[in-house]
């Protein structure tokens, strides 16, 4: 039996030698210590044995099983070494090396207008408020003062989803539902996407962004509207930007008018930028109508309000020099990351 143990720890041993990993070591500890390896098996059948022959295997066992429990803490900690030092060759990095370029994202620049715009409105009070692309004729059209026969509700302007529903063609039908869903006084910026019946080119686009701007209050006036809007004109174009408010109709405004700002690429000196006015039109503006406000069933003797649209796009336009809207639409990256 002897003979057999001596045997059992060298096949051990030359197991041991030949082994690469833990998993291999784990391996041979199963074969000789588990509960059917070779050493437990051995131990098992001395209960067979005369108590002289029993003491003496025991003796032998129990050296037997030290020796190669010291073979396999060795071996064990020679493999994780080895493990180690491969890792580490593995995932060595030369610091000499150049390294990875980051690319970093750029916003779109509608995107930019838009939260530019956003954050110079939210500045003074005000808060966005967001309408839906598709919303009913009467939001987009009769609520808003419109008649019949206004040449926008043709279909040859307009998207109609059916006889009720319209792409909505303007941000300004989120004025009814504001009306009607906010308490007063409040003051909203309403940004989103539109639809129009146009066929593209340097200048025009089916699909293209505004801007809503609403106020209500009590004793709101002209003054302040055109205070409003000459504020957001200097942190938008500089603070040597000038505006100036033309005679205008729009039917959800009484009296209504047209802004222009000075030209931010010859200082109103003028050039092609401005056609030689000196000026730019970037907007449309007014005192909403008693007829929107009723709508909302706003009590028009204590409350009046102003309301102003004006196209991202085209402030974009202006203010990058872009020549072509199309430019806007291409997702072209060469074109975008010029905006960084």
């Amino acid at each position: 039996m002897q003979e057999k143990l001596s045997k059992m720890l060298e096949e051990a041993r030359e197991q041991l030698n030949k082994a690469a990993s833990l998993a291999d070591t784990e391996e041979i500890r199963v074969k000789v210590l588990g509960k059917k390896g070779q050493l437990t098996e051995i131990l098992r059948s001395m209960g067979k044995l005369p108590p002289e022959e029993k003491k003496a295997l025991g003796m032998a066992a129990n050296k037997v099983k030290a020796e190669f429990e010291q073979l396999l803490t060795e071996k064990a900690a020679e493999v994780k070494i080895k493990a180690k030092e491969a890792k580490f060759k593995a995932e060595k990095i030369d610091v000499t090396e150049p390294g990875k370029e980051i690319t970093y994202g750029v916003k779109h620049p509608i995107t930019q207008i838009i939260d530019e715009v956003v954050e110079i409105f939210k500045s003074m009070g005000y808060a966005v408020y967001e309408g839906p692309d598709v919303d009913t004729v009467y939001n987009t059209f009769d609520a808003l003062n419109s008649p019949e026969n206004h040449p926008a509700r043709d279909m040859t302007d307009t998207f109609y989803i059916n006889e009720d529903m319209v792409l909505r063609p303007h941000t300004s039908s989120g004025e009814i539902r504001a009306e009607l869903e906010l308490p007063l006084p409040y003051k909203v910026l309403i940004p989103g996407r539109c639809y129009r019946v146009d066929t593209p080119d340097a200048t025009h686009s089916p699909t293209f962004h505004q801007i809503e701007m609403m106020v209500i209050g009590e004793d709101i006036t002209m003054g302040d509207l055109k205070g409003s809007l000459d504020h957001m004109a200097k942190r938008l174009f500089g603070p040597e930007t000038r505006t100036k408010f033309r005679p205008s109709h729009f039917p959800f405004t009484e009296p209504s008018a047209e802004m222009d700002v000075s030209c931010f690429k010859c200082g109103g000196k003028g050039c092609p930028v401005c056609k030689g006015s000196g000026w730019i039109e970037i907007l449309g503006c007014g005192m909403t109508h008693p007829h929107v406000h009723q709508v909302g069933n706003i009590d028009t003797e204590k409350y009046t309000g102003f309301a102003v649209g004006m196209g991202v796009e085209r402030i974009a336009m202006l203010k990058y020099g872009i020549d072509d809207i199309r430019f806007l639409y291409e997702n072209d990256m060469r074109f975008i990351e010029q905006f960084k």
